[in-house]
């Protein structure tokens, strides 16, 4: 008798809680949630997914080839920055790097920029318009006629700081756009324009990158345009023989952000390219 009544508030406690909700159950309907928090998780089912941002970055990316005659010369990467409907048709504008555009001693020089889509390779003639002064102002800018290109959004400068994830879009070695992932390790402002002059990143790149886009993961906007990278010089002897190669340092890929985009299309009197358009551009053969 005694143990049954010892046991007694035992089996109580036990029917309480199998009978209580659980923390699920309990949880708050939707319209009892602050404005804040519901804020907050519609933006958490809003927010794209990696593959959706670089579904959507690839359009804005073209590799740029510099033949002489019919022979290649040079490769890089380049950025769709705007397009327009001219009275002559459709025209594109390429931002890439002034030093990517280097044609002295080249006898019959000619530019062309490819894009590639699901297998499709479409190359375009293109031609320089405006290009600013290396190293101050490494940016170069390619008039692509007959085409309606995607363009990139510029980032704001807000969104460029250090932590930030990133994904380079480029053309390493001339082959196709390729990607690299990383992070803003670096940004460097001018304190007397207050206004952001270098970033870097340490997303890898490889040999001909120069002039592709550096893309945050988090809005797919254009924070900047790679402009180079410090490498290290790796020797070693096999069989008496010395070699050599250069190696990329981490964290020093740099790049002219959106800002020194902006400066340099106003400067060049290509400010129109700045403003949104109403709809978006498509891909179309000359």
């Amino acid at each position: 008798m005694n143990r049954f009544l010892l046991g007694s508030p035992v089996l109580l406690a036990l029917a309480a809680c199998a009978g209580a909700p659980t923390p699920r159950e309990t949880a708050a309907a939707p319209e009892m949630l602050t404005p804040s928090i519901q804020r907050v998780l519609a933006e958490e089912v809003a927010r794209p997914t990696r593959r959706e941002v670089v579904r959507r970055i690839l359009p804005h990316n073209v590799r740029l080839v510099v033949y002489d005659g019919g022979e290649t010369r040079s490769t890089a990467s380049g950025v769709v920055i705007g397009s327009e409907l001219t009275s002559k048709g459709s025209v594109s504008y390429v931002l890439t790097n002034a030093h990517a555009l280097e044609l002295k001693g080249l006898a019959a020089p000619r530019l062309t920029v490819t894009l590639e889509q699901r297998g499709e390779v479409l190359e375009y003639p293109a031609e320089p318009v405006a290009s600013g002064t290396v190293p101050d102002m490494d940016l170069a800018l390619l008039r692509v006629r007959g085409v309606q290109l995607s363009p990139a959004e510029l980032a704001d400068d807000s969104e460029l700081e250090p932590g930030g994830d990133v994904v380079v879009a480029a053309s390493p070695f001339g082959k196709a756009i390729s990607l690299s992932g990383g992070m803003v390790s670096q940004v460097e402002w001018d304190h007397e324009i207050k206004s952001p002059r270098m970033l870097k990143t340490d997303a890898p790149i490889g040999y001909g990158a120069s002039g592709g886009g550096i893309f945050s993961l988090e809005t797919g906007r254009l924070l900047a345009i790679v402009e180079g990278y410090r490498t290290a010089k790796v020797g070693f002897a096999v069989a008496e023989q010395n070699y050599s190669f250069d190696v990329p340092m981490p964290g020093e890929t740099f790049a002219a952000p959106s800002s020194k985009v902006r400066r340099f299309l106003q400067d060049k009197g290509y400010a129109r390219l700045l403003t949104p358009r109403a709809a978006p551009a498509t891909t179309a053969r000359r």
